[in-house]
């Protein structure tokens, strides 16, 4: 491993640290990953639920985005009404310890998490 993520004169972009903020950043990715990765197997409607501030169409968008990214498995079941399920792909899973990590990071420095049990 490098002594820095983003050695100086590299665009962020160009770095693995930017990497993987584009597969991950946003309001709701690692949110997604996070359900999935408790839940194994999650039908579309049942992940609106479990994140409740999400918008269908907001939701599709990122699925399909972290779909693209090899990050979800979308399994699609010929029947009427049509049935989805997704899961998180090897690659994903791959990323659940990084999350684990930013909620220990979190829990352990959040003034906010005091007093509340875990």
């Amino acid at each position: 491993m490098s002594e820095t993520c983003v050695p100086t004169g590299v665009i962020l972009k160009d770095s693995g640290f930017g990497y993987t903020l584009s597969l991950i950043g946003g309001k709701y990715k690692m949110i997604i990953m996070y359900w999935l990765s408790e839940n194994k197997v999650v039908r579309f409607n049942e992940l609106k639920r479990c994140i409740g501030t999400i918008s269908f169409k907001t939701l599709s968008i990122m699925l399909k985005e972290l779909e693209a990214d090899d990050l979800i498995i979308r399994k699609e079941f010929p029947q009427v009404p049509p049935k989805v399920e997704y899961s998180l792909s090897e690659r994903g899973l791959s990323l659940i310890p990084l999350l684990n990590m930013m909620c220990d990071w979190g829990e352990k420095n959040s003034s906010n998490l005091e007093g509340v049990q875990r």
